[in-house]
């Protein structure tokens, strides 16, 4: 990512004054998660819409938490990348949302 971009999106946050809030958010967020997962007993129920994920930069720890039954039907996982996958390797982003969404054409 040049710092330009990098730049470009901090100044959104700041400008808006928004950081404080979207902080908020993927804290409650994980709260919520958290509570959720701790009330869970048994096998995970099956997602009634279609579930694809991406992980990027190797984050091996995240399928046990969110699949641990092998619930979800598109699972990928990349070394490149992180949590800003589409603007640090958009290519790669893209062609999974492909090739998820070629896997619901065919049903």
């Amino acid at each position: 990512m040049d710092r330009d971009q990098l730049l470009a999106n901090v100044s959104l946050y700041w400008f808006t004054g928004s950081g404080a809030s979207s902080a908020h958010a993927v804290y409650e967020g994980m709260q919520a998660w958290k509570a959720f997962a701790a009330q869970q007993s048994g096998p995970s129920p099956k997602p009634a819409a279609p579930v694809g994920v991406a992980v990027f930069a190797a984050d091996t720890t995240i399928r046990s938490l969110m699949d641990p039954d092998g619930a979800i039907g598109h699972w990928s996982e990349y070394g490149r990348g992180g949590h800003f996958a589409a603007m640090e390797v958009p290519e790669l982003l893209v062609e999974d949302v492909r090739l998820f969404s070629r896997s619901l054409r065919r049903r």
